[in-house]
């Protein structure tokens, strides 16, 4: 028998091994597209990731078998196609989970989401915020962890959204300005310690409120298909900002970008926590709007939901009807300053700002128009945020990335 290759079988194990690696190399990309719902069927797959259908095919039935998505052996079409359907493609609904967390100045949730941004299991919020993060955290943590073992799901990481900048690459809330905790607490570290101790696989990442909502809103709700989005929200207190830049998250050198609330927009106006005057962030978020709306906040409820509640049932009332105008006019005018800045090609608003372009969205657009030179050519779309607990399922994006980024190696782990 002659020592030499057959070069026929030789060259057809050099094509399995490259289509292997190929396949392999897109498992990530090809996992992102069925997760952000750009890829319902493997024909949008294959060509979404530019490789054979074999390959495609291939790569859609690792993932299966990883559990991370379920390929539906019934042909669909997407809309305008031609040609024969092809199989369907979705995340898997009982696949794994990772453990979301939220804390904001009137409580914290814990939940369990799925790919696709799914809420999968949510624990009763509690409504009091310790003065030691740790002891937050180590609640949130503790919530989650009685989610895990009551649904029995397997967690592969955690993501934690606080009201803060984030500095990094410590983890540090900066500047939790509506919480009582210090200054430049590490939270991601606390978060970290807590998930190990309560014996939660996988890492655990912190990040901005505002800017993982805007993840969020980008992957799954109103900003997907926007390539420069902006988003500015109220949280229960305060008001902050993000910016997502070619379908990234930009938070500036060390996680400190987009410090929207402290734009000025009434130099004449409130005090602000930072030290000047009349900044967004004390002229446009709930407490604002229930003061010159000359109510007085209770404690039944949230400051946002007051605030919410008191424009969507009582828009009529002379008083509400001009507080709202005004913080419209103040909002709007932080948007133009944004808009001739940065010239995102979406604006995507949440919380209270929500509430207001529902109660007058052509005032709103309106002076963004008059005040952007941009707006004045043609204007930017300004939508309201759709997604329902949009800060906790950005937390779950950052738990989800690294196993976007390589599937194979972190359910290895």
């Amino acid at each position: 028998m002659s020592g030499k290759a057959d070069p026929r079988t030789a060259g057809e194990g050099t094509t399995s091994r490259a289509r292997l690696d190929r396949g392999r190399g897109a498992l990530g990309p090809a996992l992102e597209l069925v997760h952000t719902g750009r890829a319902p069927t493997r024909a949008v797959l294959t060509a979404e990731l530019g490789v054979t259908r074999a390959t495609a095919g291939a790569v859609a039935a690792e993932l299966e078998a990883l559990g991370l998505i379920r390929v539906d052996a019934r042909p669909g079409a997407v809309a305008g196609s031609q040609g024969r359907p092809s199989h369907r493609l979705a995340v898997a609904e009982s696949g794994p989970v990772v453990l979301a967390a939220q804390v904001h100045a009137d409580g914290f949730r814990a939940a369990l989401v799925g790919l696709g941004g799914r809420i999968v299991a949510t624990a009763p919020g509690c409504e009091t915020v310790d003065a030691d993060p740790a002891k937050v955290l180590g609640s949130v943590v503790e919530a989650g962890s009685e989610l895990l073992r009551t649904t029995g799901r397997r967690c592969v990481g955690a993501g934690l959204a606080v009201p803060s900048a984030v500095a990094e690459p410590d983890g540090l809330a900066l500047n939790p300005l509506h919480l009582a905790w210090p200054v430049g607490a590490p939270v991601r570290r606390i978060f970290a310690e807590c998930v190990d101790a309560a014996g939660i696989t996988g890492p655990a990442f912190a990040g901005n409120d505002v800017n993982l909502a805007a993840l969020a809103e980008h992957r799954h709700g109103a900003g997907r298909g926007a390539r420069d989005l902006l988003c500015v929200a109220t949280g229960h207190r305060g008001v902050g900002g993000a910016l997502v830049l070619d379908g990234r998250l930009h938070t500036g050198s060390s996680g400190l970008a987009l410090e929207v609330g402290h734009l000025t927009v009434n130099p004449e106006g409130r005090p602000c926590h930072c030290g000047s005057r009349g900044c967004l962030d004390v002229e446009a978020d709930p407490l604002a709007f229930l003061t010159a709306a000359g109510r007085d906040p209770g404690p039944e409820v949230s400051l946002l939901q007051q605030a919410n509640d008191l424009i969507r049932n009582h828009y009529d009332d002379p008083a509400v009807r001009t507080a709202t105008e005004a913080l419209i006019d103040r909002l709007g005018l932080g948007l133009a300053g944004l808009v001739n800045i940065l010239n995102p090609d979406r604006i995507i608003l949440g919380g209270l700002h929500r509430t207001l372009l529902d109660a007058d969205p052509d005032r709103l657009r309106a002076v963004v128009a008059d005040r952007s030179l941009w707006g004045q050519s043609g204007g930017v779309p300004i939508l309201a945020c759709t997604l329902d607990h949009n800060s906790l399922v950005g937390a779950a994006e950052l738990a989800w990335q690294p196993v976007l980024d390589d599937p194979l190696g972190a359910l290895a782990q």
